[in-house]
């Protein structure tokens, strides 16, 4: 072993008793601790990782990022995993992918419509606005949070050329509807996966149904590298025009520190440039920069290991809360899965009542005062904010739902950082203000 690599075992071996002396997880103390909604949950493996890729002095994306590429891709049994550094960038890619001249007649361009929901997370309908689309919101259930699938019929018209939606913390979207629509009517379909890895419909991966889907690796995800996101695909033709997109929109498909993969960098013809101009600074799109560092990655690698037990965890942790609440259904509809769905949940979904007695600002503050974290479905309904309020649009009959999401529902945590004891304190708390308790 050289010196070089004996050091680097050394440091590791520091890492991990740093790790167990300042970072290893410590008993809740009810009386001060929080009970967060979610969180990062990781052990020495990742720091380990960290270190080791920040010894390397690579920086960008290298060998952690493309063996996490390769995993995450085999993970879900498709063809292309590309990294980028968020979701709500791989959202951006994802759908502006689809305006790519090089799809012909199949292109999205201005004055398309797209399908989506009010009821969610910003960056899911930006993308639609920002590529000048024009969304098309369809209302959702109330319990599972998803679109209504009779509306999602509905919703397609001579316009309609894409559906863009989420599985909503976990709970999958009617996917035969979905990918029936797209079918018949020749539309793109993109999951937006962000806070769904590992759900399933029908027995198969959420993220796997659509021509494109998109994950999300922010700390509160199922997996985490701090920031952090995935387009995914099994076309290898789509793939090739994100990945362009996502890396300045350059023609050139070669990976980082690696030259002429072509084989003919410098003998094409590309638009008016001269003959043979060098491939690598070849733009075929108006694009990105939206990777990741390989750092980001190398802590992905170690949470890749970990998903299936993290999935278990957030399941059993899910179960557990649904038992303790369940006595409070007259007054709270609790979250349901959409037929034939298993969920793997984000977070534990909650309405009040209309004739409850109390409202949800009424038991978000009570839960928050006594150090347990509640946070709103989101945008609530996207069309009520200041930077949507005028954006082009179509809604399909109403969104009297989505209000009511507005209104009336919240969600506390679900995530593997929860132990029994902090999952029954929550119980608790929920008990007193179920009493009658308000202070």
């Amino acid at each position: 072993m050289s010196t070089a690599d004996a050091l680097r075992a050394q440091i590791s071996d520091l890492v991990r008793q740093y790790y167990d002396e300042k970072l290893s997880p410590r008993p809740f103390q009810p009386a001060k601790d929080l009970v967060h909604f979610a969180g990062r949950t990781f052990d020495a493996d990742e720091l380990c990782n960290l270190v080791d890729a920040s010894l390397d002095f690579f920086l960008t994306a290298n060998r952690f990022a493309e063996r996490f590429e390769a995993g995450f891709a085999e993970y879900l049994g498709l063809s292309d995993a590309l990294l980028v550094n968020s979701g709500s960038s791989a959202n951006l890619l994802a759908l502006t992918a689809l305006t790519s001249p090089t799809l012909g007649a199949r292109r999205l361009k201005p004055g398309d419509e797209v399908v989506t929901v009010a009821a969610g997370f910003p960056t899911t309908v930006a993308p639609v606005v920002q590529n000048n689309l024009v969304p098309v919101f369809v209302d959702v259930s109330l319990g599972d949070y998803t679109a209504i699938p009779d509306r999602l019929r509905e919703a397609v018209g001579p316009k309609t050329r894409a559906i863009m939606m989420a599985h909503t913390l976990g709970v999958p979207f009617d996917l035969d509807v979905a990918t029936d629509l797209a079918k018949k009517h020749d539309l793109w379909l993109i999951e937006d996966n962000c806070d769904s890895l590992g759900s399933r419909y029908r027995g198969r991966l959420t993220g796997t149904f659509g021509h494109l889907a998109t994950c999300s690796f922010y700390p509160a995800h199922h997996i985490t590298m701090g920031e952090g996101g995935a387009v995914v695909t099994n076309d290898e033709g789509l793939a090739r025009i994100v990945r362009s997109f996502r890396d300045w929109g350059r023609d050139c498909y070669c990976a980082g520190g690696e030259n002429n993969t072509c084989g003919t960098r410098f003998s094409q013809q590309f638009g008016s440039l001269p003959f043979g101009y060098d491939h690598k600074y070849v733009y075929s799109h108006i694009g990105y920069n939206l990777k990741v560092t390989d750092m980001q990655a190398a802590i992905g690698c170690a949470q890749l290991g970990k998903l299936d037990a993290f999935i278990a965890r957030r399941r059993a942790n899910f179960d557990h809360l649904m038992e303790m609440l369940r006595p409070y259904e007259d007054r709270l509809l609790l979250p349901t899965a959409t037929p034939h769905s298993e969920p793997s949940w984000f977070a534990f979904v909650i309405s009040v009542r209309e004739n409850a007695g109390f409202t949800r600002n009424d038991l978000s503050r009570f839960l928050e005062a006594h150090r347990v974290e509640t946070r709103s479905l989101f945008a609530g309904n996207l069309l009520r904010h200041p930077a949507y309020q005028a954006i082009p649009h179509r809604i399909v009959r109403d969104l009297t739902n989505t209000d009511r999401v507005m209104n009336q529902t919240l969600f506390i945590g679900v995530y593997p950082g929860l132990d029994r004891a902090r999952l029954d304190y929550v119980g608790d708390v929920f008990a007193r203000f179920m009493r009658g308790e308000r202070v």
